[in-house]
Formats: structure tokens, C-alpha cells, sequence
């Protein structure tokens, strides 16, 4: 018998499905991940099931192991997106492969139910398919439909529904925080369908982390990367709780992918948090940047990364005599997911802890991750538990491979034929009093819970940023090959872009620096840093009108938990100062904002 009422979120590889459980828990009910092929006696303690998205086609017989039999339980179950086409084919409904969405839509009830219980007559709502439910079997109902905008074409069974069987769906994500009401749906199958009572806390939370620490580490000790960021400056903070800092070693390494100042920053922040008894410095610029050598891809470049990571950490440790201790890792549950290490989702791009070598030592048992199962939101919160300053806690999250991801590298090639895709944004674009032209470089996206490598547009000409958004979000859409939209910030419309030979060397490094210094800076100085999550600059190799050698693109996004995230705006007058500061860099043919949601693209380009 369970200590807590709990709910199973069966796994089916999708994006989101470690986000549906975190929903769960933010309703203080304890949510745990299942896998599709678990027994129903496995499940029998729970309240309620949840089915996740996936990247799978229920229209093309996709079957990712599913154990049927769970859905003959006496349990309640709600259906997200490919668990709502499963339960309506299930019993007896039709699914077809068409009416795809990615973004934002309004969910309109067709009827009053528990379910949507506090809920308006048209809520926003977040869509990422392909497959659509086009009819219900006996017993079951359509709850509600959606549409793209006010008025627009009716997408017919967005949600179904049965109480005779407690069988439910949505082809929408309430997960996402982009559906802004999906906690109370979420909220209302759990606490009202499944009548689970809220007892589950981050306090017992972190007692059980501490107790599984203690447990695995025993008498041994761990060596922690420590990169400064807020995940494994709460993972070094919960390791000292556990096991005190006698036997925490903390390993700082510059991989010569940092930010400007970044390391005396963080070597200074450690020693505030009283985290320096063993703390460790090396300045590995040089291995990093020699294995990186001339690789363009990012997928490569990840590995390399990745890789030259463990081989430092070796190194070091055997100079300090310490490789026998566990690697303490702060990796969240994004890294994993992302990386495709659950046993059905696909590689949306690989993380630099998440590379075969530390697979492997995870296999051996020398591998300690006590935040894998947390979001970033969840993560600031244990941080906050464990008395960590409101500085270090709310950082903006810089990625492990640093700087790597945001300066783009290419061999100068431009194979692809982009008049079609340009054409096709472009009439687009003129409806808004815009044009567009698509960019020949590529980069990583996520789209229907698939990794997408696919090419940016670029916008030109001025308009309030919600009629870019909305163009943006209909190029996506209706434009194959397309899965990022930047705006041109520039005086001078962006006509022509030629991409240039490219790779990871000092000198463009240094330039990402100051620009991303200059972008920081602006947020700080408009009091924008805390209400942004992220902001990433990125160095795409390019010149623009037959001038300069780096476009410079400013992703500013909105998010709590990385799975998703939305274009932030700037004020007028922070472009402008960005503009004027960034454009005189020398080098710099352009400078741009993204407008790209995730998903269809990720939050980093590689």
C-alpha cells in the first residue's frame, strides 16, 4: 500500500511526459512514471492513470508496447494527446493522419463536465500532433473542439470523453504552461475524478533524495562537475546535506565555452555558499577546443563535448587521487529526455551528460543524479529548501556545452534549393505587411515530439511583435522544411545570405562573449533579467547582403520547466541600444530576435 495517494503517468516516449507528472505533484499528489508494457498488477496501487504524447502514429498501426490490459483497470484514466487517439481507437474511434497543429489554438467545451470544471467558455491551449481524432465509439462523446484562432476552422474532438467507462482525452498538452488552465484540468481529473487527497511536499522530497544519497554513496565519496549553474549548485548543496563537504569534491572546469567572466564569477559564488572545502579549478580551453577541431555538426560537436568532459574529470581525478569516488552529475529530467535516454523518445539533440561514456558509467553504477527526475522550476525550489540565496538560485540556465551551442559552425556549403519555402513565408509575410526569405543554415528543432534539422525564415519590416508571432506561427505551419522564425532588427532588409566556412575557434568565441555581455547587460539594465527565463545569443556564420561574417540572433523566451517556451519581447529602446552596440562589433553582418516557440524549435539551435 502506498504512503501517498498517486497517480501513474505511463510513458510513451513523448516530450512532455515527466512534465505530466510534475503537474501532478505541483498539485501535492505524487505522480510516478510507468512504462506502456508494465502489468496491471504493477498498477493496481494507484488512483488514476495518465497516458502521455509520443512520437508514434496511432493512423499508421504504431503499437510502442502498450499492455491493453491497463485499459480494462476499475481506474480512472486521462488520454494527452497520443494517450487521447489511443483511448479513442481503443474503443472503437477513428484516427486519421491529418489536421497537424504545433502552437497555440482555443479550446472551445462542447459540454459542462467535472473535468473542466472552472475552466472559460475558450481557453489558449497548446498543440503538438499529426494524428487527430475524426470520430468516438459507443459510450463516449465530444467534450470539446478547437480552433486556431477566433472564428477559425473547427478541429472536431479536441476532447472526448466517457464517464460509463472513466475514460478521458485531450489532443491538447494541459502539461505545458503554455496552456495556462491545464493545471486545472490536470487538477480536476486527479483530485476531483480520481479522489486523491494533496499530501505530497519538495520537503518529502528532499528527505527521500538525502536518504537515497546516503544510501548509494555508503562510506565513499563524491566528485561533482561543478559548473555554477543552478542545477549542480543545488546538486552540490543536496550532496553536502547528505554527506557533508569532507566528502563532496567540486571539479570547476572552463571548457573555454564560456560566458565572458563566467568562471571567477562562479568560483566566487562557491565560496559564498560555503562549498569550497574541496573545490577544484582547471582551465581546459585548450583540450576542448583541439577536440573539437574542425567539427560542424551538432550533433558531433555535443559528443565531443560530452566526451572531452569525462576525460578532464579522469584526468584530474587521478591527480587528486579521487577517481574511485562516484561522478556526481546535476542533470534534470530535460537532458534525458532530450537526448532520447527513455526507452521510446526520440533524439531531440544529445547532452553533454547524456553522451555514451556517461550512459556507461551510469550502467556500472558510478554515476550519482539526485535532481534526474526534477524540472528547472522544481530544482529552484529544492534550492530554496536548502537555503540557497535567491542569486544563485535564479539564475538564467546556461547549458553544459556552453557557448558551443550558440556559435553555429559550417563547412560554407548551400545545397538546399530554399526558393519554394521562401516563396511559400513570403506571400505569408505580405499579408502582415512583411517579407520573408528563408536562411541557408540549419538548425535542431522538435516537432510532434521528433527531432526536426530544418531551416530558419527570416522576417523583415516592423510591426507590433504579436502580428509577428502570428505570421510566425502560420510559416510553421504551412511551410514544410521550416522550424524557426527570426525578425530583423536591422535598418536594411535582409535580401540575400550567403553561409561561410565556420568553426569553433578563439576568436569567434571571444566575439559570442562581448555581444552576449552587451545582451545581459541590456536585461539587467531594464530590469528585464528576473522576468525573462533564458536568453540565449547566437552566432549564425553568414553574411547578409554580401557584408560581415556572423548574423546575431537574440532569443529572449519565456518558460519554467525547458520543455516548452514561447518569444519574449524587448522594449523599443533596449533594441535600439542592442542594435547600436551590437551592429558595431566587428564582424557582425546582422542582428535579429527570435520569434520561435518550442515547440517547433528547441531553445538552444544545436
Amino acid at each position: 500500500m502506498k504512503k501517498y495517494d498517486a497517480i501513474a503517468v505511463i510513458d510513451f516516449g513523448g516530450q512532455y511526459a515527466h512534465l505530466i507528472a510534475n503537474k501532478v505533484r505541483r498539485q501535492n499528489v505524487l505522480a510516478e512514471i510507468r512504462q506502456p508494457e508494465d502489468s496491471v498488477e504493477t498498477l493496481a496501487g494507484y488512483r488514476g492513470i495518465i497516458l502521455s504524447g509520443s512520437p508514434a502514429l496511432t493512423s499508421q498501426g504504431d503499437e510502442p508496447g502498450f499492455n491493453t490490459e491497463i485499459l480494462n483497470m476499475d481506474l480512472p484514466i486521462l488520454g494527452l494527446c497520443f494517450g487521447h487517439q489511443e483511448i479513442a481507437h481503443r474503443y472503437g474511434g477513428e484516427i486519421e493522419h491529418h489536421g497537424r497543429e504545433w502552437g497555440f489554438a482555443n479550446f472551445y467545451k462542447s459540454i459542462d463536465h467535472p473535468l473542466f470544471e472552472g475552466l472559460n467558455e475558450v481557453e489558449q491551449v497548446w498543440m503538438s500532433h499529426n494524428d487527430s481524432v475524426v470520430a468516438v465509439g459507443e459510450g463516449f462523446e465530444e467534450f470539446g473542439y478547437t480552433t486556431l484562432e477566433k472564428g477559425g476552422k473547427k478541429h472536431g474532438f479536441a476532447a472526448i470523453g466517457s464517464d460509463k467507462y472513466k475514460r478521458y482525452g485531450v489532443q491538447f498538452h494541459p502539461e505545458v504552461d503554455d496552456t495556462p488552465n491545464g493545471h486545472v484540468i490536470i487538477s480536476n481529473f486527479v483530485k476531483n475524478i480520481c479522489g486523491c487527497k494533496p499530501s505530497w511536499t519538495m520537503e518529502s522530497y528532499l528527505a527521500g533524495q538525502v536518504d537515497r544519497i546516503r544510501e548509494q554513496v555508503g562510506d565513499g565519496s563524491v566528485f561533482l562537475l561543478a559548473s555554477g549553474g543552478v542545477d549542480s549548485t543545488v546538486a552540490a548543496k543536496l550532496f553536502a546535506e547528505a554527506i557533508g563537504n569532507d566528502r563532496l569534491h567540486l571539479l570547476h572546469i572552463d571548457n573555454g565555452l564560456m560566458r565572458k567572466n563566467e568562471s571567477q564569477n562562479v568560483i566566487e559564488m562557491y565560496r559564498r555558499l560555503g562549498l569550497d572545502t574541496n573545490f577544484h579549478f582547471y582551465d581546459a580551453t585548450d583540450d576542448f577546443l583541439n577536440a573539437l577541431g574542425d567539427e560542424i555538426s551538432p550533433e558531433e560537436k555535443r559528443r565531443i563535448i560530452g566526451n572531452t568532459f569525462v576525460e578532464v574529470f579522469d584526468k584530474k581525478a587521478r591527480e587528486l587521487g579521487i577517481e574511485d569516488h562516484l561522478l556526481g552529475q546535476g542533470t534534470i529530467y530535460p537532458d534525458t529526455i532530450e537526448t532520447g535516454a527513455t526507452k521510446r523518445s526520440d533524439t531531440i539533440k544529445t547532452h553533454h551528460n547524456r553522451v555514451p561514456i556517461i550512459d556507461e558509467l551510469i550502467k556500472q553504477g558510478k554515476v550519482i543524479e539526485p535532481l534526474a527526475d526534477l524540472y528547472k522550476v522544481e530544482v529552484r525550489e529544492l534550492g530554496e529548501k536548502l537555503g540557497i540565496d535567491a542569486k544563485a538560485v535564479w539564475r538564467h540556465p546556461f547549458p553544459g556545452p556552453g557557448l558551443g551551442v550558440r556559435l553555429l559552425c559550417s563547412d560554407g556549403s548551400d545545397d538546399d534549393d530554399l526558393s519554394e519555402p521562401t516563396r511559400l513565408a513570403n506571400r505569408i509575410a505580405e499579408e502582415y505587411g512583411l517579407t520573408a526569405v528563408a536562411l541557408p543554415i540549419k538548425s535542431v528543432g522538435v516537432k510532434a515530439d521528433l527531432r526536426t534539422y530544418e531551416h530558419p525564415v527570416v522576417i523583415n519590416g516592423d510591426a507590433p511583435f504579436s502580428t509577428l508571432q502570428e505570421a510566425a506561427g502560420r510559416i510553421f505551419k504551412e511551410v514544410a522544411g521550416i522550424n524557426r522564425c527570426i525578425w530583423n532588427l536591422s535598418d536594411v532588409p535582409i535580401m540575400d545570405a550567403a553561409p561561410l566556412a565556420a568553426t569553433m575557434e578563439k576568436e569567434r568565441l571571444d566575439l559570442l562573449r562581448e555581444a552576449d555581455a552587451v545582451v545581459m547587460d541590456g536585461l539587467r539594465r531594464h530590469g528585464l533579467y528576473d522576468s525573462i527565463w533564458q536568453c540565449p545569443t547566437v552566432f549564425i556564420p553568414m553574411s547578409v547582403n554580401g557584408k560581415g561574417q556572423e548574423l546575431c540572433v537574440v532569443r529572449p523566451i519565456h518558460s519554467e520547466r525547458a520543455m516548452t517556451a514561447t518569444a519574449a519581447s524587448l522594449p523599443q529602446k533596449l533594441i535600439i541600444e542592442l542594435r547600436e552596440q551590437i551592429l558595431r562589433l566587428r564582424g557582425i553582418s546582422g542582428l535579429t530576435l527570435d520569434l520561435t516557440s518550442k515547440p517547433p524549435g528547441t531553445i538552444e539551435w544545436e
